[in-house]
């Protein structure tokens, strides 16, 4: 049996490497601002998936010294996976200069 953290984590990889590795290129570019819309719809589509596999069943998430229920876990989990991918990808398209703009 797999732990709800694995699921997770599973589902936002499942999300961020496509949309890092395929579809920013193909249709954000270098665009910050489509990125960001993008990424907040990627995002709730996942926290949605959350919520219907763990939603109300009362499942603690274990995430260092502290347990926090789906809807944290999932934040933090998404931050923690995308914050590395993000830096890459801005820094290698040379996003943040579109925010100048």
């Amino acid at each position: 049996m797999t732990s709800p953290e694995l699921i997770i984590i599973g589902i936002n990889l499942a999300f961020i490497i496509p949309a890092y590795f395929y579809f920013y290129p193909k249709y954000a570019g270098s665009n910050g601002n489509k990125i960001a819309g993008y990424d907040l719809l990627i995002n709730i589509v996942v926290l949605c998936i959350a919520f219907f596999i763990f939603g109300g069943q009362g499942i603690m998430f274990s995430i260092i010294f502290t347990s926090i229920n789906w809807f944290w876990f999932t934040l933090i989990a998404y931050a923690a996976l995308e914050i590395p991918l993000m830096l890459w990808y801005f820094k290698k398209n040379d996003v943040w200069a579109s925010f100048a703009e």
